[in-house]
């Protein structure tokens, strides 16, 4: 029965592994819709140009594997959630939105991937 226990445990781990934290699954993203300067905060934070909240600094941990592969280890909730937001930087603020792109694939490697990411819906 142990025995059962511990490949469970270590099969769960395994998946689990395969994606970012599930801790931000539930992260509150209206703020940063809601709010300008909440936003403005994060993306400086981004583009090193102001401080990171804790939040903000596992977010910019992720952001260059997340946009390598367009968000392979995200959860389906995450990649709602960023979604969201970067549509929400595209549409009010396009030169932040660019100067992120330039930060993050200025080769736009990544961007037609990126693009078709954004654009889903699962």
């Amino acid at each position: 029965m142990i025995t059962y226990f511990i490949c469970f445990i270590t099969i769960v781990s395994l998946v689990l592994a395969d994606f970012y934290s599930l801790r931000y699954d539930d992260f509150d993203i209206q703020p940063l819709l809601e709010n300008d300067r909440v936003l403005m905060g994060y993306a400086k934070c981004f583009l090193d140009q102001g401080p990171c909240t804790p939040e903000a600094k596992d977010f910019k941990k992720v952001i260059p594997e997340a946009v390598e592969t367009t968000c392979i280890k995200c959860t389906t909730k995450q990649k709602s959630l960023i979604r969201t937001v970067i549509k929400k930087v595209m549409n009010n603020h396009p030169d932040i939105w660019d100067q992120l792109i330039e930060k993050y694939d200025k080769d736009k490697i990544y961007r037609k991937n990126f693009d078709n990411f954004i654009n889903d819906t699962d």
